[in-house]
This record gives C-alpha cells, structure tokens and sequence, in this order.
C-alpha cells in the first residue's frame, strides 16, 4: 500500500494510501457536500441581522463566519482541514476578467488564498485553448473561510473553487443574470451517463487541464461525468486519478487546491516489511484518508481514535475504503512504545 500526506503549514494532513487490507467499514463515503449552486441569488440583498449574543460558545460558528464581510488582515495562511477550518489573509478573484465571470455575487464567496486566486486567472487564460470560451466561478470561500450558512460542508480553508459547466458567454452577463441563471445540466435524465446533446469535447479539455496542473490535489464531479472523462481520455489517463466521482456535482466540477507550501508530501508503502515512509507524493493512491494534524498526531498514540474520528466526521476516506486499515500497520510502528521495567 502506498500512502500520501500532506499539511497545510502543519495544519491538515492528506493520507492517500494504495492496496491493503480491510480497515474501516464501506460506510466511509464522505468528501464534498454538494452545493446547491442552481440556487437563485439576490440583486439586493438583505444584510444579516446582528447575533444577539456572538460571544457565546453556543452560537453556531458558520453563523459567525457568514456575517463576515472582509477577510482577516493577516499574512495568508489556511488554517485546519478543508471542512473543518478558516482563512487568513484571504483575497478575493475579481468578479470580471477577460477570461472569467463570478456568478452568484450576493454569496460573497469569490475568496481564496492566493494560491487558488492565482490558479483559477491561470485556468482561465487556458481555457479559450482548449476550446472553453472561459470560466463561470461558482463559490470558493467566504472572506475568512470557515463553515457556511447554506451549502457546503467543505470549501472553509480558500482552497476549493466550483467551475460551472457552462462556459463563459462572449458577453458581460449582468448582475441579474449572475443571480438567476443556471448551470448547464450535463447529465443525462437517467443518471447513467453524460447527455450527449450537452456535453462536448470542450468539457473533457478543460476539466482535463485543471487536473493535469500540478497545485491541484482532486477534481469532484459526478459519477456520470467520470465516466465520460474514463471512455475520451485515450492514451493520455494520468490526470484520471485526481478526478473523484461525487454525488451531485453534475453542473459544476469542484476543485480542491494542494495545500499551500510550508507542510509537506509524504509516500507510506505498507507492502514493504516494514512499513516504509518517504517524502514525495507516489501519485498512485488508491485510497484517500484526510485528517487534521492534530487528530492525526491523536491516531499515533490511541488506537481507537481513527473510528471515533470517522464517526465525528473529522476523519474522511475515498477512493477504496478497505484500504486504509493497512495504515494501522504503520501507526503501530511510529507509536511510542512501553519500555520493561
């Protein structure tokens, strides 16, 4: 089994392991929550009431962070796990450019670090190259990230951006249209596979051109659409890896940013004796399992604490689930053992 980790400045781990044996139960199939991107978005909208009491502990944190307007002044730093963070020093994607438009403006959610900033102005100069006019931005994050009001679970540390499936016209859209029009459907009504009146080669370019860059860590989109990229891929299937099958996620693909320098890759393989663990991302993951650090950190010294992690939803598997209890072959190693005496 081979296995991958990565930190967002020591903050989050990503452990993505390859053949094993079994480990937790099938059950673990959670990542992105679907966001209801077709949702209708308001001209003027209404400013959130004032929280009577913000200080108290029993007010709900995406309560909190949804009525933040501007991004925490700092140096950009994302902080936690993809759905279970915040952001520092966020920076907002401009809601124009020559090669992309933000929909949805009354979200306020067109902010990321800079790294997913930069990438998503880089992706969309690609774009017209591979045969899409240009990007419709969906949601990234709120201006200092953390858990949202309405839709996502993940999307709180400014490294996940929704592309919708629809390219840019070769217009301004105004602010109404941003608010009201839908995405492009790009799955068939049976669910079985992409529409073939809708879906084109543009769709597999630019998809394909995300997941090929090497700061992005996956792609979600349905299922449908994976199958698709799978039978038009050809010879060139590399980039296939990255792209996860996702319920939902079939007028938009999601993309999940690299964590930021400052934490680091690492390869376990669990077919060696004994396990071995070397710096470096292999790319032939099987098996992702995302945790933060000091959870992790937790998982080294109790061998119970991946189960009870799973089921409080700060331990996240895809990819084979079966796999992942290999890993314990490695905690046992690295975990501090009782000396005699």
């Amino acid at each position: 089994m081979t296995t991958t980790m990565n930190t967002p400045f020591g903050a989050a781990w990503r452990i993505a392991a390859r053949r094993a044996a079994p480990l937790l139960c099938a059950a673990l199939l959670w990542l992105p929550q679907n966001a209801a991107a077709q949702d209708r978005g308001s001209v003027n909208p209404e400013p959130l009431p004032p929280l009577a009491h913000p200080e108290d502990p029993a007010t709900p944190a995406k309560e909190l962070f949804g009525r933040k307007t501007a991004p925490a002044k700092m140096d950009a730093r994302t902080v936690g796990f993809y759905s279970k963070g915040c952001l520092a020093g966020g920076v907002a994607l401009p809601i124009n450019g020559a090669t992309w438009q933000v929909m949805r403006l009354s979200r306020n959610r067109n902010w990321g670090h800079p790294n997913l900033v930069q990438f998503l102005e880089q992706l969309s100069a690609k774009a017209p190259t591979t045969g899409w006019r240009g990007l419709l931005v969906g949601d990234m994050s709120q201006p200092r990230g953390g858990p949202m009001r309405t839709g996502h679970a993940s999307h709180q540390v400014g490294l996940d951006a929704d592309i919708w499936l629809t390219p840019m016209p070769d217009r301004e859209l105004s602010r109404l249209e941003r608010e009201e029009m839908s995405a492009t459907m790009v799955v068939a009504e049976d669910r079985t596979d992409v529409d073939p009146k809708v879906w084109t080669p543009a769709h597999l370019n630019v998809i394909r051109t995300a997941a090929k860059d090497p700061q992005v860590a996956r792609i979600f989109v349905n299922a449908a659409i994976k199958k698709a990229l799978c039978r038009e891929a050809g010879s060139d299937r590399g980039w296939l890896g990255k792209v996860q099958p996702w319920w939902g996620h079939d007028y938009h693909f999601h993309i999940r940013m690299k964590c930021p320098p400052g934490g680091g890759e690492w390869t376990v393989d669990t077919t060696a004796d004994p396990p071995s663990c070397t710096r470096g991302d292999s790319g032939k993951a099987q098996c992702t399992v995302e945790v933060a650090s000091d959870d992790f950190k937790t998982m080294l010294t109790d061998p119970n604490a991946g189960m009870q992690l799973y089921f409080q939803g700060r331990l996240r598997v895809s990819g084979d689930p079966m796999l992942a209890m290999k890993l314990q072959q490695f905690f046992d190693i690295a975990r501090p053992q009782a000396t005699p005496g």
